[in-house]
């Protein structure tokens, strides 16, 4: 099991517990924040209605891992600013109040629809590996510590997020994340657990252990948590831009001088001079040469309906596209009573799409990647005619596509490392929306603070976010960007808004935002029960590069037995996990009626607030 799902099972275990719903059986919820949430379930299993209220946003609103994400965004909005700038906003504060998910030294995407253009557009904010780096160094170098470390990237995606499609000046945008940061917030229980569980790791360094460990141990659930470091760099470069501002500079110009203190400036010097003074590979001419890239989203046509998501460097683009685009050829609101039928479709679909995707897919400035056949409609029926309706496939081997490819003779087995991330959705009054996911990769990143900055960087470069094999499209290379799970979505009916989505979850992102795509726009759910309805998850091992991986399916414990029972029959190998231990969607629905219902998922801390 991954460590996210260890976590999530340890929390069940430790009381942070509530009832079950939506008419299967179970036992536990996730709390959001100490013994029993305020919202937990107490609703009889025969309940078909979600616990949580979905969220009327009819000026706008913000659905975000953390409540105070939430909030800081939405008070972007209701002072005149647009989604751009409730997401910067969100994301500024999830670096302080999830740091074991969220930096802006990380990584990320984001999918913006602009609804005076009718344009979906696409934000990489991922930075690759350093120039120095050395490809023949031990992988579990990568996992932590300073020669881990990928470019920052998070940061920049910030910025241009803000000069494309914002309106307020980003001291303003930053005010929440700073007020929290000096003087402190309540930790979230699961925050805390994650700090508890990574505590030896983080103790290994001074600057880490001084934030995350104060008095040498980790804080309690709900001490008041603070990061005096991060506050002191998020104003200085709030600060840049006021002086930028007062000197005459416009307001692209002055976010501008803002993203130069960072990639440039002191913040650089400071992170670059801790790295080398450390023996990593991080250098000022790494940040000088980042840039988050703006693009066109991949994209297919589901039931009538646009659905936009990352391209690469993130893998769940592709695989999204492709296992739409397979389910396509089958009616699957037919099958919405019998869910273990309608279970293992997915589940096929998705041990196809997997084989096809990592095999092929990287950095496409360093490989050739055949992106318009695995998004072809003629391709997803070629590959749908591998499943059986009745049994289990064992895990295939990607398409033989016509193109230079891998070959993994004499290759040695890495397991895959997880990941850990967190997202959120926005929509602002005037129609535009935005879906972002950010991550420091595996919890806490390279677990180490970088100088005086506060900053935590994504430790992108580990087995996971690049292949074990080398020669493999994305075996780790200097200068190159390792593939994220990372895939917000936005879906468009004839131009209009429908959805806007992501969750976090490493490997299981795509696994998490089909299912509940499926539930939202086949099963035609509510966005609240979309979200809160039983999800599985796939786990390969030793990882999803290999055919013939040995495939576990999880499914989390609210599936009624005898739909567990037939998946066993069909020769699925079940795992059982936690009631409500898989992904963590935010997002928001545009009801028939036309209003943005907002909706949150009790898997985590995640909150939806409109107004």
């Amino acid at each position: 099991m991954s460590d996210e799902g260890l976590a999530r099972r340890e929390l069940i275990a430790a009381g942070f517990a509530g009832t079950a719903l939506l008419g299967f059986t179970g036992r536990a919820a996730l709390a959001q924040s100490g013994d029993k949430a305020p919202d937990a379930p107490r609703s009889s299993p025969a309940s078909t209605r979600a616990y949580r209220v979905e969220v009327p946003m009819p000026h706008g609103g913000v659905a975000a891992g953390h409540p105070l994400a939430a909030m800081a965004g939405t008070r972007m909005l209701m002072q005149g600013g647009t989604a751009a700038d409730a997401a910067v906003a969100a994301m500024a504060v999830m670096n302080v109040v999830e740091p074991w998910a969220s930096s802006a030294a990380g990584n990320g995407f984001a999918t913006c629809f602009d609804r005076s253009s009718g344009t979906v557009q696409s934000l990489a904010f991922t930075g690759g590996a350093p120039a120095l780096l050395d490809p023949a160094i031990d992988p579990k170098e990568l996992d932590s510590g300073h020669k881990a470390v990928a470019v920052p990237g998070a940061f920049g995606g910030w910025i241009a997020l803000a000069q494309r499609y914002g309106r307020l000046p980003l001291a303003t945008l930053l005010e929440p994340a700073i007020g929290y940061a000096r003087d402190g917030h309540p930790l979230d229980a699961s925050i805390a657990m994650f700090i508890r569980r990574q505590q030896t790791v983080l103790a290994r360094y001074p600057t880490s252990a001084a934030i995350f460990l104060p008095g040498g141990k980790p804080p309690a659930p709900r001490a008041i948590f603070r990061n005096a470091p991060l506050a002191r760099t998020f104003q200085s470069l709030a600060d840049a831009e006021t002086r930028a501002l007062k000197g005459g500079a416009s307001r692209d110009k002055a976010l501008s001088a803002a993203y130069d203190h960072f990639y440039t400036g002191s913040v650089a010097q400071d992170i670059t001079r801790f790295s080398q003074a450390n023996g990593g590979w991080l250098r000022m001419e790494d940040m000088r040469a980042y840039r988050p890239v703006w693009e066109q989203p991949v994209s297919t046509v589901y039931r009538g309906l646009d659905v936009y998501c990352s391209p690469l460097t993130s893998r769940t683009g592709l695989e999204l596209c492709e296992q739409l685009n397979i389910v396509e050829g089958w009616d699957l609101a037919s099958l919405s009573g019998d869910r273990a039928g309608l279970a293992h479709l997915l589940i096929e679909a998705i041990k196809v799409t997997k084989a096809d995707v990592y095999r092929y897919a990287g950095d496409p400035r360093f490989v050739d990647v055949p992106i318009a056949t695995l998004l072809s409609k003629e391709f997803a029926a070629q590959r749908r005619a591998l499943i059986d309706r009745m049994r289990a496939m064992p895990f295939p081997k990607g398409a033989d596509l016509a193109i230079g490819t891998w070959t993994r003779d004499d290759a040695t087995d890495e397991d895959t490392r997880g990941g850990d991330t967190t997202s959120l959705s926005v929509v602002d009054k005037e129609g535009n929306a935005i879906a972002v996911t950010t991550t420091i990769g595996g919890g806490f990143g390279t677990s180490v603070v970088m100088g005086g900055t506060g900053l935590l960087c994504n430790n992108g470069l580990r087995i996971g976010s690049t292949a074990p094999y080398a020669g493999h499209p994305n075996a780790v290379a200097p200068g190159k960007r390792a593939l994220l799970g990372n895939g917000p979505i936005i879906v468009l009916d004839k131009g209009r808004l429908k959805l806007v989505c992501g969750t976090p979850g490493g490997e299981t992102i795509g696994q998490t935002q089909f299912q509940f795509l499926v539930n939202a726009l086949d099963l035609e759910m509510p966005i609240q029960q979309a979200i809160e309805a039983p999800r599985f998850a796939l786990n390969a091992k030793p990882n999803f590069y290999k055919p013939g991986a040995a495939i576990s399916l999880q499914l989390e414990d609210r599936f009624a037995p005898a739909d567990v029972l037939a998946l066993k029959n069909k020769g699925h190998s079940v795992e059982m996990v936690g009631a409500f231990a898989i992904g963590s969607v935010q997002g928001v629905l545009v009801d028939p009626s036309g209003a943005p219902m907002g909706g949150s998922d009790p898997r985590r801390m995640g909150y939806a607030m409109g107004y």
